[in-house]
């Protein structure tokens, strides 16, 4: 077995007994059906996504983890703000993008990320396009997508 199967069935392994373990709030008992359900997921885990050696940067992730929480935040008041103003400062739209990222897997981390920040929602990626719902077209929505990607380029190793 090669060392990446290897690390991933650990890897995957820990967060599956993790996860039994919350849902059954630590119950010894439970343990009996949870190897087999962490075995069977575990299995189908491998089987659906095959492991694959990437590596992601730390001083990427500091640099992307910062930028997400820093922006996040102010989001937030930006969102907060407009809505304060009422329904006529808004100006919702749907842009289309196009990512530069090569992988697919950046690409998907993109589309999540947009998803959880404040005033925007993924509402479908097809390929490198990204199809995104803006609580306000005015807002410099294409820099910061493009800002965003550079850091997840540099985090999953890629360049942009």
């Amino acid at each position: 077995m090669n060392p990446v199967m290897m690390i991933a069935i650990l890897r995957r392994g820990a967060l599956l007994s993790f996860l039994w373990w919350i849902l059954t709030e630590g119950r010894r008992d439970a343990w009996v059906a949870g190897f087999v359900a962490i075995g069977a997921a575990l299995w189908l885990s491998l089987r659906l996504c095959a492991p694959r050696s990437t590596q992601i940067s730390v001083g990427g992730l500091g640099a992307f983890l910062g930028y997400f929480i820093w922006n996040s935040v102010r989001g937030g008041v930006q969102v907060a703000l407009l809505a304060l103003r009422g329904r006529r400062a808004l100006h919702p739209g749907t842009l289309e993008l196009q990512l530069n990222l090569a992988s697919p897997a950046p690409r998907i981390f993109v589309a999540n990320v947009l998803a959880l920040m404040p005033g925007t929602v993924s509402v479908r990626l097809n390929g490198k396009r990204l199809r995104l719902h803006v609580i306000d077209e005015r807002m410099p929505i294409v820099a910061e997508v493009k800002a965003l990607e550079v850091l997840i380029a540099r985090m999953f190793g890629e360049r942009v």
